[in-house]
C-alpha cells in the first residue's frame, strides 16, 4: 500500500509556507490552533465559494491577529466603500470571539492567476457539480482552463455518487506531469466537498506549476 501524505505539508521545509505564523505553547496553542480553524471556516461560510479565496494566513503578535485572505475578485470581498470586508470582520467577531475587544485585522490580497490554484479550481468544479452541470464537462473545462494558464500538470479526482448512480466510485483525470514523489516540484494541492441531492462528491486537485 502506497503510503498518502498531504502534498502541501511535506513540503513546508522546501517551497511551501505555514498558513499559520504564530508561537505559543500548551493550552495556549490548542486554543489558538482551534481559533484559526473557526476564523477560516468563518470566512468561507460568510463569503461561499464565489469569493474565489486562494488561501487564508493568519498571523499573531501579542496584540494583534492579522488576517490575510488571498482571493482572485478583491473587489467582490471589499465591497463599496470597505462595507463588505467590515461585514466579514463583523461576523468573525461575533461567530468566533462573541463580540469580545479583540484587535483583529483583515489585509485583502489579490490573486491574479485563479487557474493556478488548486483550492479555487477545486471550489469551482464542486459549485458546478452541486449546480447540476455533469461532472466530466466541469472537469475538463477546469483542467483546459489550467493548462492555457501555463501549468506544467494537473490532476483532479471525483469521488462519490457519479452522477446520481447508485454505487459510489472514484475516477481520475489527469493532463501533464504531477510528480508528487518529488519534493522540490511545486504542487498545490486542494480537497473539496460538495453537497448535491444524492450525497456528498469529493474533489481532489493536485497543479504542478
Amino acid at each position: 500500500m502506497g503510503q498518502k501524505v498531504n502534498p502541501i505539508s511535506i513540503r513546508l521545509p522546501l517551497n511551501k509556507n505555514w498558513r499559520s505564523i504564530w508561537y505559543a505553547k500548551g493550552k495556549v496553542y490548542t486554543e489558538f490552533l482551534i481559533q484559526d480553524a473557526k476564523i477560516r471556516k468563518a470566512i468561507a461560510e460568510k463569503v461561499g465559494p464565489s469569493a474565489g479565496i486562494d488561501k487564508i494566513i493568519i498571523k499573531r503578535s501579542a496584540d494583534e491577529i492579522k488576517v490575510q485572505i488571498h482571493t482572485s475578485k478583491p473587489g467582490l470581498l471589499i465591497g463599496r466603500q470597505g462595507q463588505g470586508i467590515n461585514d466579514v470582520k463583523s461576523f468573525i467577531l461575533k461567530k468566533v470571539f462573541k463580540n469580545q475587544k479583540t484587535n483583529l485585522h483583515l489585509e485583502i490580497m489579490e490573486y491574479k492567476k485563479p487557474e493556478l490554484s488548486a483550492t479555487i479550481v477545486a471550489e469551482n468544479i464542486g459549485y458546478q457539480i452541486s449546480k447540476r452541470m455533469h461532472y466530466k464537462r466541469a472537469i475538463k473545462q477546469a483542467i483546459a482552463k489550467t493548462k492555457d494558464a501555463g501549468a506544467k500538470g494537473i490532476k483532479v479526482q471525483v469521488s462519490g455518487r457519479l452522477a446520481g448512480k447508485e454505487i459510489a466510485r472514484s475516477e481520475k483525470y489527469q493532463q501533464g506531469q504531477i510528480p508528487t514523489s518529488t519534493f522540490r516540484a511545486n504542487i498545490d494541492f486542494s480537497v473539496y466537498h460538495a453537497q448535491t441531492t444524492y450525497g456528498t462528491i469529493g474533489i481532489k486537485v493536485w497543479i504542478y506549476k
